[in-house]
C-alpha cells in the first residue's frame, strides 16, 4: 500500500528571522536605560540638597523668644521685603518674610555668602538660617528658589 502523501513535498515551518524580537528588546532596553538615568538624576539631586534635613524656620517661636531657637539651624523659605543696608566686610542686612508667616524678619547675609547675589523685592530664596547672639538671624547659605 502506498501512502497518499508519498509524492507530496514536506515543508517544515521556519522561525521568523528574529529581527522583530531584537528590535523590541532593543527598544525596551533604551526605555529602561532612560528611566534609570532620569531616576538617578532625581535621587542624586535629592540626596545632595543641603536643606532637606533641616526643619522650617519657626517664625512664631522666634518672636516668642529667640533663646528657644538660638544655635539651631533651620531651613528658611524667604521672600525679599527690603534691603536694610550693606557694610564692607560684614555683609548685608535684609528684611524677609518667611513662608507661612507674613511678619518680617531681619536676616544678616554675611559678605562671603551673599557676594554674588543681587536681591530684588519679591524674589524667593531658600536659606540655611541660624539664630546667633543677640537674636540676630544669620544666613549660613542662600540660593534663589
Amino acid at each position: 500500500m502506498i501512502s497518499p502523501f508519498a509524492n507530496a513535498e514536506s515543508t517544515v515551518p521556519t522561525k521568523p528571522s528574529g529581527n522583530k524580537n531584537l528590535l523590541l528588546w532593543s527598544g525596551l532596553g533604551v526605555i529602561v536605560l532612560a528611566i534609570g538615568v532620569v531616576s538617578g538624576i532625581f535621587v542624586t539631586s535629592y540626596l545632595n540638597d543641603p536643606y532637606r534635613t533641616l526643619e522650617p524656620f519657626p517664625v512664631a517661636k522666634y518672636f516668642e523668644g529667640h533663646r528657644g531657637v538660638a544655635g539651631a539651624k533651620f531651613k528658611g523659605e524667604l521672600r525679599v521685603e527690603a534691603d536694610l543696608g550693606w557694610k564692607e566686610g560684614v555683609g548685608r542686612l535684609m528684611l524677609f518674610s518667611a513662608e507661612g508667616d507674613s511678619r518680617p524678619i531681619a536676616v544678616m547675609i554675611p559678605a562671603a555668602v551673599g557676594k554674588e547675589i543681587y536681591f530684588t523685592k519679591g524674589q524667593s530664596y531658600l536659606s540655611e538660617l541660624e539664630v546667633k547672639e543677640g537674636g540676630l538671624i544669620y544666613a549660613n547659605s542662600i540660593r534663589k528658589n
